[in-house]
């Protein structure tokens, strides 16, 4: 596997996780304090747009990484839930690193 595939998911994990973080901000300012409702519109529209190409990537590392349907659907979703994406990427990092660079990883050796 290209380190190319690791590095475009680690992007966009990161910055869907950022813009997630800002949308939730936006979302109290609008309906908590009645302010900034075309702020929360532009960025919930640019969140919906990195969050398409983040499942794209999320996808094509799973593909390539052969991922159960249940880990691939957590690592889909992971860009939905605020602070979830953090850990995730962290965790399917450890994990994909040994592919990219041509090791076996330990769980294959069991």
């Amino acid at each position: 596997m290209k380190k190319s595939v690791l590095t475009r998911y680690r992007v966009m994990a990161y910055v869907t996780a950022v813009m997630l973080l800002v949308l939730c901000t936006c979302m109290v300012f609008k309906y908590g304090f009645g302010k900034g409702e075309d702020v929360t519109f532009a960025v919930s529209q640019v969140h919906g747009i990195l969050y398409i190409i983040y499942l794209v990537f999320a996808f094509d590392l799973g593909s390539k990484a052969k991922w159960s349907f249940g880990k691939l659907l957590w690592v889909l979703l992971s860009g939905t839930i605020p602070f979830a994406a953090f850990f995730v990427e962290r965790k399917v990092t450890r994990t994909v690193e040994p592919l990219v660079s041509g090791q076996v990883p330990a769980v294959a050796k069991a």
